[in-house]
């Protein structure tokens, strides 16, 4: 079992709230948004969603 990790750029503003609370470093910065580059590290703990203040991400099992 993983994890879909999806940021909506629309919605993200940047905070880096999510790369900093993500214990598996699944995000980094790219051209000023949140990016999942390593979502096949995703936990699924889901501290990021609690963080994330603009409903920008969503987790979904697969």
């Amino acid at each position: 079992m993983g994890y879909e990790v999806v940021v909506d750029k629309e919605k993200c503003e940047g905070c880096e709230e999510c790369i900093e609370v993500c214990p598996v470093d699944v995000y980094e910065m790219v051209d000023g948004k949140s990016d999942p580059v390593n979502a096949e590290e995703c936990l699924g703990c889901e501290s990021c969603i609690e963080v994330c203040e603009h409903e920008a991400i969503t987790i979904t099992e697969v």
